[in-house]
């Protein structure tokens, strides 16, 4: 009776929700969605459009977006920082489980992620795609072993490094061709091809990287917030 009852409404929610769906036609492109849509191959050769729209043409939005996630790790960061006197807590061991999953995940998801970062341009992903892969690996290892402290050194001048270079490829395109960003320096090699698409897997690489050091250290902060800061 139960099963009955179910699909009569899941029949009449269907019908309501049909019939509030518009059926319009499509609407034509125009202006500068017409240009992404029928130039942005000739212009990129890249095969992922989307990916040429967010690191070329609408790249200084792109530098917004990476500036606002460096802004929101910096204020967690500020947030969760360690102080003296607090109490240390001392969390329950991970399971072997956990901590065998971690060591054979670790590495299959870090190459994932720098998988999914250099080719942005040729399928579906991005460096801040790439990037949060990169940072799930890490939080595999933190999950397994509580006590393992990543190294912020590194980590701090490889997110300075990647968004310096990639304010300078940015205005290095402004000086050459007028616009921020701008796919210029690199030849757009063959479409489909690996080494296709000029700068944009460059651009790529240097978000992942720096998105992934970014996520990865604002995990190492959630994780410690409740430690004593080291004297």
């Amino acid at each position: 009776m139960k099963a009955v009852v179910s699909v009569i409404m899941l029949a009449l929610l269907g019908s309501m929700l049909w019939q509030a769906i518009p059926l319009a036609e499509p609407i034509a492109l125009r202006g500068v969605a017409e240009h992404y849509a029928t130039m942005g191959v000739a212009d990129n050769h890249a095969a992922n459009l989307v990916t040429a729209v967010i690191v070329n043409y609408r790249g200084l939005d792109t530098l917004g977006e990476v500036v606002v996630l460096f802004l929101s790790v910096t204020g967690i960061g500020f947030v969760l920082r360690r102080k003296r006197g607090l109490v240390l807590h001392n969390p329950r061991p991970a399971s072997e489980l956990t901590r065998t999953g971690a060591n054979l995940l670790f590495a299959p998801l870090l190459l994932f992620g720098a998988y999914v970062f250099i080719h942005g341009h040729l399928t579906p992903g991005g460096g801040f795609q790439g990037g949060a892969v990169v940072a799930s690996a890490v939080l595999l290892l933190l999950l397994a072993d509580r006590d393992r402290h990543l190294p912020h050194g590194l980590m701090s001048w490889v997110e300075s490094l990647s968004g310096l270079t990639y304010v300078l490829v940015g205005l290095i395109g402004l000086v050459s061709a007028g616009s921020f960003l701008a796919n210029t320096g690199l030849g757009l090699g063959e479409w489909g091809r690996l080494s296709s698409g000029g700068l944009i897997p460059v651009i790529y690489v240097l978000i992942g990287l720096k998105v992934g050091s970014e996520l990865a250290a604002l995990l190492d902060l959630m994780t410690h917030s409740g430690e004593a800061e080291e004297r």
